[in-house]
């Protein structure tokens, strides 16, 4: 996008250390603009029992050294105590609760394009802020400021900005929107920010950085164990620390013949219910409902309004596939207390937590936080799946003893590998009769085998 200095007097642009805000900061200083650098530090790690994790100190160090590269001023901005109170405390509400949580979304929405944008305004006397996000906005007056995808799909970042509102969205500036991240590379590497023009992308969230999750969490909220329970035959098939260590569809790695995933999170009981097979049918809904949405445009679809209903699609994790939906409002008349999606094919692990991020083309229409996905396939029994998988299930328990009577009589065999092969023949034996399973939706059974 073309600015002028007649549009313009100062830009903030956040540098994170990065090539991305690196790139950004030097493309508007050729424009001519009076260019600021501001760098954002939003976690403090001194008090943790783990602090040599996050790395913001020395990111911090490489963007000095980019604002000096390009001969624009500096300035670190604390927002630690904004970001615990505003995005941290809820995210860690959300994990007791035994949701999924995006804290980017919120950091964007409360801290960069909220905390951040008011500072520079007030402090530097900057109107507009950049970051190097991929991603376009277009405004005019019949239709406001709209938030377009960018031109390199495969880095596109408008899901993380779907909950900023439309005021700030109309006053920042995203200068990557229209290039590939092989070129932004390449322009680094030729006004020699060399420093950055072939780091790595920053990925995960800075106050949990390499550690182990699960230790992380139990940091700030309390483990209240509970069971595992296989959701099939209602055994007892390992234990838990608390529910807000796992998420929907991730695997348990229990000491099992098959693998185990994550089908229901039970508040109630505390119990955590677990499903045989990657593609289980207990991890597949074709709805789900939501919050009450935020729209970029701040007012709804116009199709939404008038027809009560409308057809576009939606992602609740930044890369996935988009996929086709129907919106309609929760209640008729009235999307106030939230959305409800219907999807034409079966999709896995609807996360409670999560944003839906909605898309009509090329532009981001808005996100809801995902309440509770529907029935799944294995309540709904469609095409009798749960009636055939536990019919099947109980021919597992003779199949597992005939095994390990085979291991006994070869427990002569010193090196193992005889015991491994038969494990591995139990568990191709089931996964053969998984296979047998009607689905409606093809899906990939060989992922049993995994």
């Amino acid at each position: 996008m073309k600015l002028t200095r007649s549009l313009l007097k100062k830009i903030a642009v956040g540098v994170s250390g990065g090539v991305d805000s690196a790139v950004a900061a030097w493309a508007l200083k050729i424009q001519g603009h009076d260019i600021h650098g501001v760098f954002m530090r939003n976690w403090d790690s001194l008090n943790e029992s783990d602090s040599g994790n996050c790395t913001e100190d020395t990111e911090c160090a490489v963007a000095a050294w980019v604002c000096r590269s390009l001969d624009i001023p500096f300035t670190e901005m604390n927002f630690v105590s904004h970001y615990w109170n505003d995005v941290f405390q809820y995210t860690l509400s959300e994990y007791t609760a035994g949701l999924t949580p995006n804290p980017d979304i919120l950091c964007n929405r409360h801290i960069k394009f909220g905390q951040l944008a008011e500072t520079c305004r007030e402090r530097l006397g900057c109107d507009w802020l950049a970051t190097g996000h991929y991603a376009r906005v277009v405004s005019d007056k019949s239709q406001g400021t709209r938030l377009l995808k960018a031109r390199d799909e495969s880095k596109d970042q408008t899901f993380f900005l779907s909950a900023v509102p439309q005021s700030a969205l109309a006053r920042a500036i995203f200068p990557l929107g229209g290039l590939l991240k092989s070129e932004v590379r390449e322009i680094a590497e030729a006004v020699g920010l060399t420093k950055v023009a072939h780091k790595k992308d920053s990925t995960g969230i800075c106050f949990i950085g390499k550690r182990n999750f699960q230790k992380f969490i139990s940091q700030y909220v309390e483990d209240r164990p509970g069971r595992m329970v296989d959701i099939d035959t209602g055994v007892v098939v390992g234990d838990h620390q608390g529910r807000h260590h796992w998420t929907l569809g991730q695997r348990c790695h229990l000491e099992a013949i098959t693998k185990y995933y994550v089908a229901n999170k039970l508040q109630d009981s505390n119990d955590i219910l677990v499903c045989a097979g990657y593609h289980h049918p207990s991890l597949y809904s074709t709805s789900f409902v939501t919050d009450p949405p935020h729209w970029i445009r701040g007012i709804p679809p116009p199709q939404l309004t008038s027809q009560g209903k409308v057809l576009c699609e939606f992602r609740f994790q930044r890369g996935a596939p988009l996929v086709p939906c129907v919106v309609s409002c929760a209640e008729p008349g009235s999307c106030g207390v939230g959305l409800s999606i219907a999807l034409k094919e079966p999709l896995r692990v609807i996360t409670p937590g999560q944003f839906a991020v909605f898309y009509d083309g090329e532009e981001c229409l808005g996100c809801a936080k995902i309440i509770r996905p529907g029935p799944s396939l294995y309540e709904l029994n469609t095409s009798h799946c749960k009636d055939v998988i536990l019919g099947l299930r109980r021919h597992l328990p003779s199949l597992v003893c005939r095994s390990l009577g085979k291991i006994r009589r070869r427990a002569k065999d010193t090196d193992g590998a005889a015991a491994v092969a038969l494990i591995d023949d139990a568990r191709d034996a089931f996964c053969n009769l998984v296979e047998k399973i009607p689905y409606d939706s093809d899906v990939d059974k060989s992922s049993f085998r995994k």
